[in-house]
């Protein structure tokens, strides 16, 4: 028998206990029902592939009380099927377990199959051994991948059905969804592509669930398959069946990381208007992509060049820290939508337009109306008058009047802490020098062949260039291409300016010749083929050149992405030129003949290996690395291809801990045998685009504006859960690609520093501290009329004089305090404007 559910109703406090029996899940054009019950459905993604089983509790139940009643999250078909017919349901891969979490939590689920994904996760979430089936072609009408995609989405729907998981069986899903954004890229499949997503749409109806089936982004979905919105607005989306409810999959937090690049930001105001805009017009299905995003452990990343950190600005950040103010500012809208629900499920609707981008929205229901009151105009503030009252809209902004009298939540009028990050020192080694990691080291080295051409435990030796994930089967990010070729005494190349060109499509390469390191090259965001050159000094005799192709995560999103190219694609040529005096003489100094002898070598034979030798030996797997030598002394730093071990001990107390890896260059990193990620800290962001202070008003788009962390690494720390960790005995190992220095490595942990607010006279203000720790003083309070912004508040004309020290005997020696923003509480203040508290509070 499934466990009770819990669902949010109302009030943060009022709760209505579901049956423990099977759930009627429907919909009609205003809402998913349930049980018979329209439903506002406020949702969250979170993958648990990114996070891990100790965190899954922890950041459900901050979900829930963050006002959500759905948790929604992917299935990764390469997470559970690396290889062909072998399944992985263990660890943070355990499906099952994580919805069953959901449910302890008394929430529903959204299930989405797909098993396309793309989430920026590594070759959009399928497994790359699909990409070497003969006579696969991807997501459209093609026997062999329908065949497999069908295996595949079996197994889960039969699992969830084992395990009576469904609504209908009593479970927490109440929604499924098959395929993903394909709407988005079926033009470029042509009529196999619209079979492809009916046979998709059978397919799904085919499993008789007991629930519904959505396509997001999927405008001809096959009745009866619910079409679905992703993107940052969807307010003026309708569904393609007049019989779907307004669903919107995907509303945008933030937006993905990515190394070189700086950090985008969405603000909780422009979140807020969003999300009330949607409901004014009449959505009831809701989803925060992402709620918590996390981490992409392992080589999970996408992109290309997605960073480690899928962190995305969510209201849970990536170590599943409450990212203030966004998290308490869309509680409170929340909260207050349910407490809407019959009214926005059932009631009439009608609307007043008063120019300008300014709508009133009136549901009535029973006696009673609620109203929304938007204004879209990214600049002016609307003033309206409704029913003879007269109110102020501020730009870009939705107020809500759950009686239509009284405005109660104002998307842009933040009433939530807003949470200072910091990172403290590892408390474990108050009593030895900080930082002071001892390191051991071990040489990667680089791979060759013998003067017979045999290049040990190599894969393959054939006469052409070969594209990497098909050699690799994306096992490692690594691939040696080696070639040689002789060159006699007389060859015109010799005695000439020579130089090594390879195209690549990368997206990094390292050359070697004759043993020596010749030159190192990565490509630039977004522009991933590219030609690497250099001066390379040839033998009489035989020549070798060894090049390692790296790859920083596959293609995850477009028509056909799986078939984007990686690894080294040709020419790849050695360039002799001269330059002809005297010849150059005779048509002056301005004009010059270059002789140029070019030797091909994209049909040589080249033999393929993969991987590094420390990959094979295990070196980052503790119970493995101890077989192989390890040096302690002349730790080389700087240096290409090395790796680097160290322990310590984990750090006291609670809070998520981090590793902050500044001094290495680029690489990957591992504690105690798990990977937490690849990391790159010598490709720095570019210095332009940042700003100190960001307008929510006005359209948002992910890089358009909000952007922080310009000219610095795109990622500076990373995730270590406290699953990861054993008390004092923890090791890290660090392989290091570029060459870098291990000695300012240390672990710390994330928690807030500070607490500052500029809320509104009327609200409530919830302020805390985080991991045990209480506040110990008030750096700045003033009840009046403030100045200024966080860490930089003044008084203004006017202020309360009790306030500071209410704040002080109300807040300080706790963990959490709350503050009734009001003169009664807070004393007079004298001004004639409406009173705001600006605090700032030091924990």
């Amino acid at each position: 028998m499934a466990s009770s559910s819990i669902f949010l109703l109302i009030s943060a406090f009022f709760l209505f206990t579901l049956p423990l029996f099977a759930l009627n899940v429907s919909h009609d054009a205003r809402a998913i029902t349930i049980d018979g019950e329209r439903r506002i459905l406020l949702s969250g993604s979170i993958h648990y592939p990114r996070s891990t089983t100790g965190m899954w509790p922890s950041l459900i139940k901050k979900a829930k009380e963050g006002g959500l009643n759905t948790i929604d999250t992917y299935v990764f078909w390469s997470a559970h099927e690396a290889q062909r017919r072998q399944y992985d349901f263990s660890g943070n891969r355990d499906l099952v377990r994580f919805l069953k979490t959901i449910q302890d939590e008394g929430l529903y689920a959204v299930l989405r199959i797909g098993p396309y994904a793309c989430a920026e996760w590594n070759y959009g979430g399928f497994p790359v051994w699909l990409h070497n089936i003969p006579g696969i072609k991807f997501r459209t009408k093609n026997d062999v991948f329908m065949n497999e995609m069908s295996n595949f989405t079996t197994v889960i729907v039969d699992m969830m059905k084992h395990e009576k998981l469904f609504a209908s069986q009593g479970g927490p899903i109440i929604i499924s969804q098959i395929e993903n954004e394909y709407g988005n890229v079926i033009e470029s499949y042509g009529n196999d592509g619209k079979e492809y997503i009916q046979w998709c749409a059978n397919l799904a109806q085919s499993y008789q669930t007991g629930v519904p089936w959505i396509m997001c982004q999927q405008p001809d979905a096959p009745s009866p398959m619910i079409n679905t919105c992703n993107g940052w607005y969807c307010d003026q989306f309708t569904p393609n069946n007049p019989n779907s409810p307004k669903m919107w999959t995907e509303n945008w937090t933030g937006w993905h990381r990515a190394w070189g690049l700086q950090d985008p930001h969405r603000t909780a105001e422009d979140m807020a208007y969003a999300v009330a805009r949607f409901f004014q017009y009449g959505g009831t299905f809701q989803n925060y992509y992402m709620y918590h995003a996390g981490t992409n452990f392992g080589r999970s990343a996408g992109g290309p060049y997605i960073t480690t950190s899928y962190d995305f600005d969510t209201p849970l950040d990536e170590y599943g820290n409450l990212n203030q103010p966004k998290w308490g500012h869309l509680k409170q809208l929340h909260l207050l939508l349910k407490s809407m629900e019959k009214v926005l499920t059932h009631g009439s609707v009608r609307s007043i337009e008063y120019g300008n981008n300014t709508t009133a929205t009136i549901y009535s229901y029973d006696g009673k109306s609620s109203c929304f009151f938007g204004n879209g105009n990214a600049e002016d503030d609307a003033t309206i008058n409704f029913e003879n009252t007269i109110y102020t809209v501020p730009a870009w902004s939705v107020s809500i009047l759950p009686d239509c009298f009284t405005e109660v939540y104002n998307t842009a009028k933040v009433n939530s802490q807003t949470s200072v990050m910091v990172k403290k020192e590892n408390a474990a080694d108050d009593f030895e020098e900080p930082y002071a990691l001892k390191w051991q080291w071990r040489d990667e080295g680089i791979e060759h062949s013998d003067k017979n051409g045999f290049v040990k435990d190599s894969l393959m030796t054939v006469e052409q260039l070969l594209e990497q994930k098909s050699v690799t089967n994306d096992t490692s990010d690594y691939l040696w291409y080696i070639t040689s070729f002789n060159v006699k005494n007389t060859d015109p190349i010799l005695g000439k300016d020579t130089t090594l060109q390879v195209n690549t499509n990368g997206h990094i390469i390292h050359a070697f010749v004759n043993g020596r390191h010749v030159g190192s090259q990565y490509a630039q965001y977004g522009k991933f083929n590219f030609t690497f050159e250099s001066k390379i000094k040839l033998n009489v005799g035989r020549n070798e050149i060894v090049l390692l192709s790296v790859t920083v995560g596959l293609a995850n999103y477009g028509p056909n992405f799986d078939l984007v190219q990686t690894g080294i694609s040709g020419p790849v040529n050695v360039v002799g030129r001269e330059r002809l005096d005297d010849l150059t003489q005779k048509l002056g100094d301005e004009k010059f003949i270059i002789q140029e002898v070019t030797k091909e070598l994209a049909f040589n034979k080249w033999t393929y290996k993969v991987g590094l030798r420390g990959e094979r030996q295990q070196l980052h797997d503790p119970l493995h690395s101890h077989r192989w030598r390890w040096f302690g002394d002349n730790l080389p730093t700087n240096k290409m291809f090395v790796w680097y071990k160290t322990s310590f001990k984990a750090p006291t107390g609670s809070d998520p801990v981090v590793v902050d890896l500044m001094g290495l260059g680029k690489g990957h990193a591992w504690v105690n045998g798990h990977s937490i990620g690849r990391y790159w800290l010598s490709y720095l962001s570019s210095e332009d685009g940042c700003s100190p202070t960001c307008d929510y008003r006005g359209t948002y788009s992910g890089d358009n504006k909000c952007k922080t962390n310009c000219g610095k690494p795109s990622q500076r720390w990373y995730h270590v859960p406290r699953d990861f960790l054993n008390g004092d005995d923890n090791t890290l190992v660090v392989f290091e690609e570029f060459g870098g220095n291990p000695w300012n490595v240390k672990f710390q942990t994330a928690t807030v520093g500070s607490a500052c607010a500029n809320a509104h006279e009327g609200s409530t203000l919830e302020l805390a501290c985080q991991g045990g720790t209480v506040f110990s003083r008030i750096r700045f309070a003033s009840f009046g009329s403030p100045k200024g912004a966080c860490g930089s508040f003044g008084a203004g004309q006017c202020e309360s004089p009790s306030a500071l020290s209410t704040i002080q005997k109300a807040c300080i020696g706790k963990e959490r305090c709350s503050i009734d923003v009001s003169e009664s509480y807070l004393g007079p203040t004298g001004c004639k404007e409406t009173n705001r508290l600006a605090v700032e509070i030091i924990c």
